[in-house]
């Protein structure tokens, strides 16, 4: 009879170390899925949050064209303002010439 529970107790113990290797192994093989699957999301959203950077640039450089339109503008309309004071100055000086021709 004792060599009966000896038996069942080696068994037992055979049974648990069997279980234990089965459940560190399913624990071990959990954490590897889930690892993987991250850094396959991470990899996903890599080219996303580029195509993003790119959409962006893309905006920035079809928006230059325009902003370089608008600064020939205003250059143009600046130099039209100079040329203005200018002519408006020699007017001037033109006039305050001849009053001193006059008063000589």
């Amino acid at each position: 009879m004792n060599e009966d529970v000896v038996t069942l107790a080696a068994g037992a113990e055979e049974l648990g170390v069997l279980v234990g290797a089965v459940g560190a192994a399913g624990f071990f093989g959990l954490m590897i899925v889930i690892v993987w699957q991250v850094a396959a999301t991470w990899r996903a959203r890599m080219p996303a949050a580029r195509e993003g950077q790119y959409e962006e640039l893309a905006t920035q450089y079809a928006r230059l064209p325009e902003d370089t339109v608008e600064l020939q503008r205003r250059t143009v309309e600046e130099q039209r303002q100079t040329l203005d004071e200018l002519t408006r100055s020699r007017l001037a000086i033109g006039s305050m010439e001849k009053m001193m021709r006059e008063i000589e």
